[in-house]
């Protein structure tokens, strides 16, 4: 039987760069490869898990620059810029937040990518121009220093912790 805290915890560190990374998870949890593939299966079925995901060291492939825009929405139109904005592969993240008035008026936040500064503004422009926003307020935030960067981690799990505690966690 799978511990499934346990797997989790070693699922969320990423997948080993082996041939058959699913083997070396279950060597490392007491279990065999078809048990991970299959109880990953089922996390998947009850929505526990809902993608597998790749941080990438995007600085390390060339993209040096990357900005927060934030947007002052009309509220009718929220959902479907939101929509409009995720499209585009440059965009890594669209998320809508409440606004915070008078001084933070914006409620869509998104974050963009390029090779450099310029790279940036003109995807931004391709944004503007493409989901029809010449007329929507936004700030363009470069960023300046990056602090951390790293998948999100739900659970933390030591081997000697109780093998029949389960929680159920979105991964």
């Amino acid at each position: 039987m799978i511990n499934e805290r346990r797997l989790i915890s070693v699922l969320q560190k990423g997948l080993p760069l082996v041939s058959h990374p699913y083997e070396s998870i279950a060597r490392e949890i007491n279990s065999t490869e078809d048990e991970v593939i299959n109880y990953i299966q089922l996390m998947q079925n009850k929505g526990d898990i809902k993608r597998f995901g790749l941080v990438v060291r995007h600085r390390k492939l060339g993209y040096k620059a990357n900005a927060m825009v934030v947007w002052d929405i009309p509220e009718q139109r929220v959902d479907a810029l939101g929509q409009c904005f995720g499209q585009f592969d440059f965009v890594t993240l669209s998320y809508r937040r409440p606004r915070h008035l008078p001084d933070w008026p914006y409620n869509l936040f998104c974050m963009i990518h390029g090779q450099d500064k310029k790279d940036v503004m003109n995807n931004l422009s391709l944004m503007i121009q493409s989901c029809e926003v010449q007329d929507v307020n936004h700030e363009l935030l470069f960023s300046t220093r990056c602090f951390k960067q790293r998948g999100a981690i739900y659970i933390h799990c030591n081997d000697d912790e109780d093998e029949t505690k389960t929680d159920k966690v979105a991964v």
